[in-house]
Protein backbone atom coordinates (compact mmCIF):
# COMPACT_ATOMS: atom_id res chain seq x y z
CA UNK A 1 0.00 0.00 0.00
CA UNK A 2 1.42 3.39 -0.98
CA UNK A 3 1.80 6.16 1.55
CA UNK A 4 -0.64 9.03 1.46
CA UNK A 5 2.03 11.38 0.08
CA UNK A 6 2.64 9.02 -2.82
CA UNK A 7 -1.07 8.90 -3.66
CA UNK A 8 -1.33 12.68 -3.23
CA UNK A 9 1.45 13.10 -5.76
CA UNK A 10 -0.33 10.83 -8.24
CA UNK A 11 -3.49 12.92 -7.86
CA UNK A 12 -1.55 16.19 -8.11
CA UNK A 13 0.04 15.07 -11.37
CA UNK A 14 -3.44 14.52 -12.80
CA UNK A 15 -4.93 17.79 -11.58
CA UNK A 16 -2.47 20.58 -12.23
CA UNK A 17 -0.02 20.15 -9.37
CA UNK A 18 -0.10 20.17 -5.55
CA UNK A 19 -1.51 23.67 -5.15
CA UNK A 20 -4.32 23.05 -7.63
CA UNK A 21 -5.20 19.77 -5.94
CA UNK A 22 -5.12 21.34 -2.49
CA UNK A 23 -7.56 23.99 -3.67
CA UNK A 24 -10.04 21.22 -4.52
CA UNK A 25 -9.97 19.80 -1.00
CA UNK A 26 -12.32 20.91 1.75
CA UNK A 27 -12.22 20.15 5.45
CA UNK A 28 -15.35 18.71 7.08
CA UNK A 29 -17.36 20.53 9.73
CA UNK A 30 -16.27 20.11 13.33
CA UNK A 31 -18.27 17.89 15.72
CA UNK A 32 -19.35 21.07 17.49
CA UNK A 33 -20.74 22.56 14.27
CA UNK A 34 -22.52 19.33 13.40
CA UNK A 35 -24.05 19.10 16.87
CA UNK A 36 -25.80 22.43 16.26
CA UNK A 37 -27.56 21.27 13.08
CA UNK A 38 -31.30 20.79 13.77
CA UNK A 39 -32.61 17.27 13.43
CA UNK A 40 -35.05 18.28 10.68
CA UNK A 41 -32.03 19.05 8.47
CA UNK A 42 -30.60 15.60 9.15
CA UNK A 43 -33.93 14.05 8.18
CA UNK A 44 -34.09 16.21 5.06
CA UNK A 45 -30.66 15.06 3.90
CA UNK A 46 -31.32 11.41 4.67
CA UNK A 47 -34.53 11.72 2.67
CA UNK A 48 -32.83 13.42 -0.28
CA UNK A 49 -30.18 10.70 -0.49
CA UNK A 50 -32.76 7.91 -0.18
CA UNK A 51 -34.82 9.39 -3.02
CA UNK A 52 -31.74 10.05 -5.16
CA UNK A 53 -30.64 6.41 -4.94
CA UNK A 54 -31.26 4.78 -8.30
CA UNK A 55 -32.88 7.94 -9.63
CA UNK A 56 -31.89 11.06 -11.53
CA UNK A 57 -30.44 13.39 -8.90
CA UNK A 58 -31.38 16.48 -10.90
CA UNK A 59 -35.07 15.54 -10.81
CA UNK A 60 -34.97 15.27 -7.02
CA UNK A 61 -33.11 18.57 -6.74
CA UNK A 62 -35.61 20.34 -8.99
CA UNK A 63 -38.52 19.03 -6.90
CA UNK A 64 -36.87 19.65 -3.55
CA UNK A 65 -38.90 22.72 -2.57
CA UNK A 66 -41.98 20.55 -3.06
CA UNK A 67 -40.50 17.84 -0.85
CA UNK A 68 -39.92 20.38 1.91
CA UNK A 69 -43.57 21.48 1.83
CA UNK A 70 -45.03 18.00 1.39
CA UNK A 71 -43.08 16.62 4.37
CA UNK A 72 -43.87 19.58 6.65
CA UNK A 73 -40.34 20.94 6.61
CA UNK A 74 -39.16 17.49 7.70
CA UNK A 75 -40.45 18.07 11.19
CA UNK A 76 -39.29 14.85 12.83
CA UNK A 77 -42.32 14.37 15.06
CA UNK A 78 -44.82 14.93 12.26
CA UNK A 79 -42.97 12.61 9.90
CA UNK A 80 -42.49 9.89 12.52
CA UNK A 81 -46.19 9.85 13.35
CA UNK A 82 -47.40 10.10 9.76
CA UNK A 83 -50.83 8.46 9.61
CA UNK A 84 -52.34 6.49 6.74
CA UNK A 85 -54.26 9.52 5.49
CA UNK A 86 -51.08 11.57 5.19
CA UNK A 87 -49.23 8.65 3.63
CA UNK A 88 -51.95 8.12 1.02
CA UNK A 89 -51.98 11.84 0.25
CA UNK A 90 -48.23 11.78 -0.38
CA UNK A 91 -48.68 8.89 -2.78
CA UNK A 92 -50.80 11.25 -4.89
CA UNK A 93 -48.68 14.38 -4.36
CA UNK A 94 -47.10 15.48 -7.63
CA UNK A 95 -44.71 17.81 -5.80
CA UNK A 96 -42.59 14.78 -4.87
CA UNK A 97 -41.49 11.50 -6.43
CA UNK A 98 -44.36 9.19 -5.49
CA UNK A 99 -42.52 6.08 -4.37
CA UNK A 100 -44.33 4.35 -1.50
CA UNK A 101 -41.30 2.49 -0.18
CA UNK A 102 -39.22 5.64 -0.02
CA UNK A 103 -42.03 7.67 1.52
CA UNK A 104 -42.25 5.00 4.22
CA UNK A 105 -38.50 5.37 4.75
CA UNK A 106 -39.03 9.03 5.67
CA UNK A 107 -41.38 7.96 8.46
CA UNK A 108 -38.98 5.24 9.62
CA UNK A 109 -35.93 7.51 9.57
CA UNK A 110 -37.83 10.17 11.51
CA UNK A 111 -38.56 7.54 14.16
CA UNK A 112 -34.86 6.61 14.17
CA UNK A 113 -33.84 10.23 14.74
CA UNK A 114 -36.34 10.45 17.60
CA UNK A 115 -34.62 7.43 19.17
CA UNK A 116 -31.30 9.25 18.94
CA UNK A 117 -32.66 11.98 21.21
CA UNK A 118 -32.09 9.63 24.13
CA UNK A 119 -28.46 9.23 23.03
CA UNK A 120 -27.71 12.94 22.74
CA UNK A 121 -29.48 13.79 19.50
CA UNK A 122 -28.78 13.34 15.81
CA UNK A 123 -26.17 16.07 15.61
CA UNK A 124 -24.10 14.70 18.47
CA UNK A 125 -24.42 11.02 17.56
CA UNK A 126 -23.99 11.29 13.79
CA UNK A 127 -21.69 14.29 13.85
CA UNK A 128 -19.58 13.24 16.81
CA UNK A 129 -18.92 9.63 15.87
CA UNK A 130 -15.12 9.03 15.76
CA UNK A 131 -13.71 9.16 12.25
CA UNK A 132 -11.40 6.25 13.06
CA UNK A 133 -14.53 4.12 13.55
CA UNK A 134 -16.56 5.53 10.67
CA UNK A 135 -17.57 2.13 9.30
CA UNK A 136 -19.54 1.44 12.47
CA UNK A 137 -21.47 4.68 12.01
CA UNK A 138 -22.38 3.40 8.55
CA UNK A 139 -23.34 0.08 10.11
CA UNK A 140 -25.57 1.86 12.63
CA UNK A 141 -27.31 3.81 9.89
CA UNK A 142 -27.85 0.64 7.85
CA UNK A 143 -29.21 -1.28 10.84
CA UNK A 144 -31.37 1.30 12.57
CA UNK A 145 -32.26 3.54 9.65
CA UNK A 146 -34.33 2.72 6.60
CA UNK A 147 -32.81 2.34 3.12
CA UNK A 148 -29.51 3.70 4.44
CA UNK A 149 -27.26 0.86 3.41
CA UNK A 150 -24.78 1.21 0.58
CA UNK A 151 -23.97 4.66 -0.72
CA UNK A 152 -27.04 6.56 0.52
CA UNK A 153 -25.72 6.98 4.07
CA UNK A 154 -22.22 7.77 2.78
CA UNK A 155 -23.50 10.60 0.61
CA UNK A 156 -25.81 11.89 3.35
CA UNK A 157 -22.94 12.15 5.81
CA UNK A 158 -20.71 13.86 3.24
CA UNK A 159 -23.39 16.36 2.22
CA UNK A 160 -24.06 17.21 5.88
CA UNK A 161 -20.40 18.09 6.17
CA UNK A 162 -19.31 15.39 8.58
CA UNK A 163 -15.95 13.70 8.13
CA UNK A 164 -16.52 10.79 5.78
CA UNK A 165 -15.36 8.67 2.91
CA UNK A 166 -17.45 7.67 -0.08
CA UNK A 167 -16.68 4.34 -1.70
CA UNK A 168 -17.27 5.61 -5.19
CA UNK A 169 -16.07 3.75 -8.26
CA UNK A 170 -12.85 5.79 -8.32
CA UNK A 171 -12.11 5.45 -4.61
CA UNK A 172 -12.77 1.73 -4.83
CA UNK A 173 -10.42 1.47 -7.83
CA UNK A 174 -7.63 3.12 -5.85
CA UNK A 175 -8.25 0.87 -2.84
CA UNK A 176 -8.03 -2.17 -5.11
CA UNK A 177 -4.85 -0.83 -6.72
CA UNK A 178 -3.32 -0.45 -3.26
CA UNK A 179 -4.22 -4.03 -2.32
CA UNK A 180 -6.59 -2.93 0.45
CA UNK A 181 -9.49 -4.87 -1.07
CA UNK A 182 -9.86 -7.01 -4.18
CA UNK A 183 -13.41 -5.98 -5.12
CA UNK A 184 -16.02 -3.43 -4.00
CA UNK A 185 -16.28 -3.54 -0.22
CA UNK A 186 -19.53 -5.08 0.97
CA UNK A 187 -18.47 -7.49 3.73
CA UNK A 188 -17.55 -6.53 7.30
CA UNK A 189 -14.02 -7.82 6.69
CA UNK A 190 -13.60 -5.64 3.61
CA UNK A 191 -15.02 -2.57 5.34
CA UNK A 192 -12.63 -3.11 8.25
CA UNK A 193 -9.72 -3.24 5.80
CA UNK A 194 -10.91 0.01 4.23
CA UNK A 195 -11.18 1.70 7.63
CA UNK A 196 -7.71 0.52 8.62
CA UNK A 197 -6.25 1.90 5.38
CA UNK A 198 -7.92 5.28 5.89
CA UNK A 199 -6.74 5.34 9.51
CA UNK A 200 -3.18 4.72 8.34
CA UNK A 201 -3.42 7.55 5.82
CA UNK A 202 -4.96 9.84 8.47
CA UNK A 203 -2.03 9.09 10.80
CA UNK A 204 0.48 9.72 8.00
CA UNK A 205 -1.03 12.97 6.78
CA UNK A 206 -3.02 14.53 9.60
CA UNK A 207 -5.85 14.93 7.11
CA UNK A 208 -9.52 14.07 7.43
CA UNK A 209 -11.36 11.12 5.90
CA UNK A 210 -13.07 13.62 3.61
CA UNK A 211 -9.81 15.01 2.23
CA UNK A 212 -8.23 11.57 1.86
CA UNK A 213 -11.31 10.22 0.10
CA UNK A 214 -11.19 13.08 -2.40
CA UNK A 215 -7.48 12.57 -3.06
CA UNK A 216 -8.05 8.86 -3.67
CA UNK A 217 -10.92 9.63 -6.04
CA UNK A 218 -8.79 12.03 -8.06
CA UNK A 219 -5.86 9.62 -8.30
CA UNK A 220 -7.63 7.39 -10.83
Amino acid sequence: MRTFDEIFNISASRHGGPDALQAMLHKPKSPEELAEIPEDRWLAMLTKCVFQAGFNWKVIENKWDGFEVAFDGFDVGRCAFMDDEKFDALLQDKRIVRNGTKIAAVRDNAAFLMELREEGGAGKVLGGWPSADYINLLALLAKRGSRLGGASAQYAMRFMGRDSFILSQDVTARLIAEGVIDKPATSKKAMLAVQQAFNTWMDQSGRSLTEISRVLAMSV
